[in-house]
C-alpha cells in the first residue's frame, strides 16, 4: 500500500500584483511558512512564474526553477496547462470568450490560437519529464458543450462527430506524453467536454484507449453535478492520477437547482467553498485512495465564494495533512495469526 504525497497547493488562484504574490520566490517561502511542501505550477498567462518553451528547451532552466523551490522545502508536483488545453477545442460559441487565454497576437485567430495551445501542451510534456514529473495537468477544450441539454433535439451524429474531433486534435498530443512518460490528466470539469465518467469514457474510445489520458480527480465539480464521488473513485481509480482537494456546497430550493438561475457564485444553490466549509466527505475520499494505491498529490486548489484566499490557504495546509492517511504496513489483527501450517490447513478443510 502507498501513502499519497501532500500538502500541495495550486500557485494560479494566488498569483497577483503585490508581494508575495509577485514573484514565485517569495511566493514559495509563503507557502512554505503554511506547511505546503508541493506547488502546482501554472503555465498559461502573461504573468506565469513559469516560462514553458524554455522549460521544455533548457534542463539548466528546469534545475534552476526546482532547485528555487527546494531551498524552501518544495517540490513541483504537476505543471498545468488548464488555459492551453482548453484552447485546443473551442466552439466558436466561445472565441471571444476564451480569446483572453492565449497571448494578445493571437486574438481572433482561432487555427493559430489553436495550434499553438497544442505546442503548448506538448511542451509542457517534455518539461514534464525534464523535472522528473510523473503526470501533468490539463483541460480537454470542448466542442460539443453548447449542445449539453438534449433541447432543441440533437440532429443524429453531433455529439459522435464532435468527440472523434476532439480525439482527433489529442491523439497526437498524447503520443508525445507517451514519449516523454507522463500523464495527461485531465481536469473532469463543467465547460469542458470531458465534465463526467460517461464524457471521459466517449473520449476514451476516440483516442483508442490511450494510456496516457487519465483524470485529475476533483470532488466538487461531482458534486455539483449531483454525482456519486465516491464511486467515481471506486469506478475510475486506475485512471485517476492528479488530484484536486477542492470544497463545494448544493442547496437547492425553490427557485434554483443544478443549473443556477444564470445568478452570481454566491447566490447559486451549487457553489465552491474552502475546504471544511462545504459538504464533500473528504475523510471518505482519502480512504478510497488510500484503498486503491493512489500515490499521487494531494493538491489544494482554493476557491470559494465567501472566504478570503489567504484565509483558505493559511487553513487548506493542516486539513490536508489531517486527512492524509499513512497506510499501514501490516494487518491489524497480525497478532492473532499463526505460521503457515499446509497439513494442519489440509486437516481444518476435513481433506
Amino acid at each position: 500500500m502507498k501513502t499519497l504525497k501532500g500538502p500541495g497547493i495550486f500557485l494560479a488562484q494566488f498569483i497577483g500584483a503585490e508581494p508575495p504574490f509577485d514573484r514565485l520566490e517569495t511566493m514559495a517561502a509563503w507557502v512554505a511558512d503554511l506547511g505546503y511542501v508541493g506547488v502546482q505550477m501554472p503555465t498559461g498567462g502573461a504573468d506565469s512564474f513559469f516560462n514553458l518553451e524554455l522549460a521544455a528547451e533548457s534542463q539548466v532552466y528546469c534545475d534552476d526553477i526546482a532547485g528555487l523551490l527546494a531551498e524552501h522545502g518544495l517540490q513541483i508536483t504537476e505543471l498545468s496547462t488548464h488555459l492551453q488545453g482548453q484552447l485546443v477545442a473551442v466552439h466558436p460559441a466561445y472565441d471571444e470568450l476564451f480569446d483572453g487565454f492565449a497571448p494578445p497576437q493571437l486574438r481572433g485567430k482561432p487555427q493559430d490560437r489553436q495550434a499553438w495551445a497544442v505546442s503548448q501542451v506538448k511542451a509542457a510534456a517534455v518539461a514534464s519529464r525534464r523535472l522528473g514529473l510523473s503526470a501533468h495537468a490539463t483541460f480537454s477544450g470542448a466542442l460539443a458543450w453548447p449542445y449539453l441539454y438534449p433541447w432543441p433535439q440533437r440532429p443524429a451524429g453531433l455529439v459522435e462527430e464532435a468527440f472523434a474531433e476532439l480525439g482527433r486534435r489529442w491523439r497526437p498530443i498524447l503520443d508525445v506524453f507517451e514519449d516523454e512518460g507522463v500523464d495527461a490528466c485531465f481536469e473532469i470539469h463543467p465547460g469542458e467536454d470531458l465534465h463526467d465518467g460517461a464524457s471521459f469514457e466517449r473520449f476514451l474510445d476516440v483516442v483508442g484507449g490511450h494510456s496516457r489520458a487519465n483524470i485529475l480527480y476533483d470532488p466538487s465539480h461531482l458534486l455539483l453535478q449531483q454525482m456519486d464521488y465516491l464511486g467515481f473513485i471506486d469506478r475510475y481509480h486506475e485512471r485517476i492520477r492528479a488530484f484536486h482537494v477542492k470544497d463545494a456546497e448544493f442547496r437547492p430550493d425553490a427557485r434554483a437547482g443544478v443549473y443556477g438561475g444564470y445568478q452570481g457564485w454566491v447566490e447559486r444553490p451549487g457553489r465552491f467553498r474552502s475546504l471544511g466549509d462545504g459538504q464533500v466527505d473528504f475523510k471518505a475520499i482519502f480512504s478510497k485512495f488510500a484503498q486503491y494505491d493512489y500515490s499521487g498529490w494531494a493538491v489544494l486548489e482554493w476557491e470559494c465564494a465567501l472566504k478570503h484566499p489567504e484565509q483558505g490557504a493559511r487553513e487548506g495546509a493542516p486539513f490536508i495533512r489531517d486527512h492524509i492517511i499513512q497506510v499501514t504496513d501490516r494487518a491489524f489483527d497480525d497478532f492473532a495469526g499463526s505460521a503457515p501450517d499446509a497439513a494442519r490447513n489440509r486437516r481444518l478443510l476435513g481433506l
